[in-house]
């Protein structure tokens, strides 16, 4: 801008700096709210620093981070009416002065690391209609307080840690219609007085530890949709009758709550579409009545059901599943359930009928090649002399679908590089280069099993709702997680245009996070996992033109000092300078400079301080990039500080490809980057601080105190699985880890396992020109002997397989304790050596007491798969998450949520029930192979 310009400004703004000066005065945020903002940033941990605007200014004329404000005419202040803190990495604690933001409808601090308990003052807030709180590990007890909130009309807490009995003030939340407070340790009688609420929709309760019985009162619930409540303990309970009155039910899900008795009449709810009783105690024949024809799954597995499979489990033509395997049924394997279902582009159907007494099949038995039929460990399945019958009689897990896609087309030219330009797969114009915005959704409840079908219907669903065309959206990969629930990552693009312009990009926003949509009943609830905004700077999350204040104050914020222009604008240029010449200066002196947005920046002071300057006594570790110390930060953060060796050349690549990984890398199973110093010839990476150390730590009999469980294993490798199952599949693009081993796995306080140092990974590959993706990478062999994959060591190809191939030896590691390569003996090979002679269990690590051996067979069973030679006889990271899923189900501990685990599993003997010795036998880890064999368990030879 020139001088001349310059003077214009100033001389225009000058005649204009009376008027809005008098109006911003007159709209500033009320001082008791400025004073809870304060007391709100004060309790919390801001790592990455992106809070850092809540220093500035006014809180809503300046736009804060999170803050939407509304102006109330009575007294002249503006008030905060939303506070939206999505996913930004913060931790410590909820203040009680949130209670003083009076005006507040929408409180959320989704998906970030906040603990404490939720304070009871925000029962004050009686404005609130959203309150969030899921994804963080608050603890203590739900507050009465809550009850009071009148106009609440969605309470989500799910995916914590709290604690406690369901408060029967909750009975008086009049207007709420969504109640989310599954995995987390609530415990006690589920309040019969949750049966007044005249609108509740959703009430999910699942993965607690409620107990008592069910009230039968819920029948009473005029509106209630979803009754989902698994994985609870209803021991001796049954299923109240009345339930088959709730006339509005669409989805009931009891799955693995103990309970017992027959299943009572379901046939007068007209459109109940997803039944789920599996994994109880439930007897009596099948249910003789006809269910509502919108059925499309019923999984009654796992119970003590008996007789025959009835003629009326037929004429659902949207049925996806029928899961009735491990019961007592007998009789005939039924042929015609399949008859009112058209099979059509994605329509499948799967009938488990599996471990049951089934003893003939009609003379035409022959399925449509859409529909899998399951029938081993029935009687039917040895006595048939069908050849054909082999296909129906082999054993199989259960495979959930996942699904990903590509935008690339081989016939357009490159899209331009300058921002995150990608083809629009589905745009009317060809070859348009489009910035996408990036959206992590969930379905918490899906009333279906398979999505495939129901694709077209949810994109129709969701695009009508949000206002765009059907070509603006694509579903770029989903994929099934426990519960089940249904992850998904979206990608919107403009409207036949490259870019969003801002107003809309805040619209579908805020939309999506004030859950001012409602999806088709068929999908249920959804919710925000985050929301990526790729090239796009757009203002904080306050609302363009929201208020008369808010547009005041940015204008303020552009005429400040008008009156002095002229005067200021020199100064202005050289203090700019200046800076500039600093921040050149300190960039000089990094051998290897690094910036990454969004990521904090620590100096050198600051880590010499958090060290005591680097003192021995705060080394906790050290390896081939150098030492790694424990710092504590100003604000009293804990904190793992790793730092270079001095002249790395290889510590330098190291440093720069971590920082640029784990800065846009965010899962529960991966260590997170709270920051970097890159200054003074030095190179450190900040990590969150794992007080538990490394996992090859705790198998060390040498370094650890107290022993690790089978449980406490088996949890560690499922959370490791997670994680790389979210690089290969999750991350954008997806990523190969490289370097998989157990010192690369960290355990956090409560022993939950995450992967971390990703200075060899690399990205996977993308496609070429032609649209073809590559199925590897051509690299420098990189990783630790005894980890390698072969394939990848003999041919320089690296996959995701090898990744698989690195797990699966951690897996056998936790197995067995023994090191990779020890005394020249490949832990692999000798592992499947022992096993193929019958003496798996001679070689079970004796520091884990006592174990169920079917869950030991299995696992060790898919770590030997994991560490096959040819990359295409291992498991996808997919299936290895979910066979262990499948494990850990099996385990007495899969009732408990993941704290009790840890607090019980060590040194822990388990004492099974006789009901379950019989699934599930339990061995001492340290008796042999004749021991086992004269105790009457069986030897395990690997499948």
């Amino acid at each position: 801008m020139s001088g001349v310009q310059f003077i214009l400004c100033g001389a225009i703004l000058g005649i204009l700096f009376p008027y809005f000066l008098h109006v911003a005065v007159a709209k500033s945020t009320d001082p008791s709210e400025v004073h809870a903002l304060s007391a709100i940033k004060n309790s919390l941990t801001d790592p990455l620093n992106n809070l850092a605007d809540w220093s500035n200014g006014d809180p809503c004329t300046s736009n804060w981070t999170g803050l939407v404000c509304v102006s109330m005419p009575n007294d002249g202040y503006l008030h905060v009416q939303e506070l939206q803190l999505l996913k930004l990495n913060l931790s410590g604690t909820l203040a009680p002065e949130l209670g003083l933001l009076s005006h507040l409808t929408i409180l959320g601090f989704m998906w970030n690391k906040i603990s404490g308990s939720i304070p009871r003052e925000i029962g004050n807030i009686t404005s609130l209609k959203l309150l969030l709180l899921n994804g963080n590990q608050l603890s203590g007890s739900l507050p009465e307080e809550i009850g009071y909130l009148s106009n609440l009309d969605r309470l989500q807490i799910d995916e914590n840690q709290i604690s406690g009995p369901i408060p029967k003030s909750f009975g008086n939340l009049s207007r709420v219609k969504h109640l989310h407070m599954n995995n987390n340790s609530l415990s006690g009688q589920i309040p019969h007085e949750l049966s007044q609420l005249p609108i509740l929709f959703h009430l999910l309760v699942d993965n607690n530890n409620l107990s008592g019985y069910l009230p039968s009162e819920f029948a009473e619930l005029p509106s209630l949709k979803i009754l989902q409540l698994d994985h609870n303990n209803f021991s001796g309970s049954s299923i109240p009758a009345s339930y088959g009155n709730i006339s509005t039910l669409l989805k009931l899900s009891l799955r693995n709550c103990g309970l017992q008795g027959s299943i009572p009449d379901l046939s007068k709810i007209p459109h109940l579409a997803y039944l789920d009783l599996s994994s109880n105690q439930l007897n009596g024949p099948l249910p003789s009545y006809k269910l509502s024809i919108d059925m499309t799954t019923i999984n009654l597995s796992h119970n003590s059901l008996s007789g025959s499979i009835p003629t009326n489990f037929s004429g659902f033509p949207k049925l996806q599943r029928l899961s009735l395997q491990n019961n007592l049924l007998n009789g005939s394997v039924p042929s015609s359930i399949w008859q009112d279902i058209t099979f059509g582009g994605n329509n499948t159907l799967f009938l488990d009928f599996e471990n049951n007494s089934l003893t003939s099949i009609p003379d035409a038995f022959d399925p449509p090649a859409n529909v899998t039929v399951l029938l081993y460990g029935n009687p039917v399945c040895a006595n048939t002399k069908q050849p054909d019958m082999v296909r129906y009689c082999q054993p199989q897990g259960d495979k959930q679908t996942s699904g990903s896609s590509t935008n690339s087309n081989k016939n357009c030219s490159p899209c331009p590089t300058d921002k995150t330009y990608e083809y629009n797969p589905l745009s009317p114009i060809p070859c348009l280069c489009a910035v996408p915005l990036g959206v992590g959704y969930r379905l918490k409840s899906p009333g279906i099993s398979d999505f495939r079908p129901y694709i077209a219907d949810f994109e129709t669903d969701l695009t009508f709702l949000l206002h765009l065309f059907l070509y603006q959206l694509h579903i770029d990969r989903y994929i099934w997680e426990a519960g089940p629930r249904l992850n998904m990552y979206l990608k919107f693009y403009p409207d036949n245009s490259s870019l969003f312009n801002i107003s809309e990009i805040l619209r579908i926003r805020s939309m999506l996070a004030g859950w001012e949509i409602t999806l088709s009943d068929t999908f249920g609830p959804y919710e925000l996992l985050n929301f990526t905004l790729g090239s796009y700077e757009i203002p904080n999350t306050s609302k363009s033109g929201l208020s008369k204040g808010a547009v005041v104050g940015i204008l303020l914020g552009a005429i400040a000092g008008a009156g002095t222009l002229s005067t200021l604008v020199t100064f202005l240029i050289m203090r700019r300078h200046s800076r500039n010449q600093v921040a050149s200066k300190r960039r000089s002196l990094s051998k290897f400079s690094v910036k990454v947005d969004g990521v904090k920046y620590f100096t050198f002071e600051e880590m010499a301080l958090a060290t005591n300057n680097f003192s021995d006594s705060t080394q906790v570790g050290q390896g081939g990039y150098g030492k790694v110390y424990k710092g504590i930060l100003e604000d009293g953060t804990l904190v793992a500080i790793k730092r270079a060796e001095e002249g790395s050349l290889q510590g330098s690549k190291e440093f720069s490809t971590e920082i640029e990984l784990l800065s846009r890398l965010h899962h529960r199973n991966l260590v997170s980057l709270a920051g970097y110093c890159d200054e003074q010839d030095e190179q450190m990476l900040v990590y969150e601080f794992m007080p538990n150390g490394t996992l090859r730590d705790h198998l060390s009999a040498t370094k650890s105190k107290e022993p690790l469980s089978f449980a406490m294993r088996l949890r560690i490798a499922l959370g490791s699985a997670r994680g790389i199952l979210y690089l290969h599949s999750e991350a954008d693009p997806p990523i190969y880890h490289r370097d998989i081993k157990a010192s690369n796995i960290l355990l956090d306080a409560k022993f939950n396992a995450k992967v971390a140092d990703f200075g060899l990974s690399r990205l996977a590959p993308v496609p070429d020109v032609e649209g073809t993706v590559p199925g590897h990478v051509s690299t420098v062999v990189k990783g630790t002997p005894g980890y390698l994959d072969p394939e990848y060591f003999l041919t320089h190809k690296l996959t995701d397989k090898s990744d698989v191939y690195s797990l699966g030896v951690v897996f056998l590691e936790l197995s067995t304790g023994m090191r990779p390569i020890l005394h020249g003996k490949n832990i692999v090979r000798e592992v499947s050596m022992i096993c193929q002679s019958g003496m798996m269990f001679s070689i079970i690590d004796n520091r884990m007491g006592s174990y169920p051996s079917e869950c030991i067979e299995k696992f060790v069973s898919l770590a030997l798969r994991c560490c096959q030679d040819e990359t295409d006889a291992r498991p996808s990271m997919l299936e290895v998450v979910r066979e262990l899923e499948c494990i850990w189900r099996m385990t007495p501990e899969a009732d408990a949520t993941p704290s009790e685990s840890m607090a019980t599993d060590s040194g822990k003997i388990f004492t099974p029930s006789s009901s379950s010795v019989s699934r599930n036998q339990y061995v001492s880890s340290n008796a042999s192979g004749s021991d086992l064999v004269s105790s009457g368990f069986p030897l395990i030879t690997p499948r």
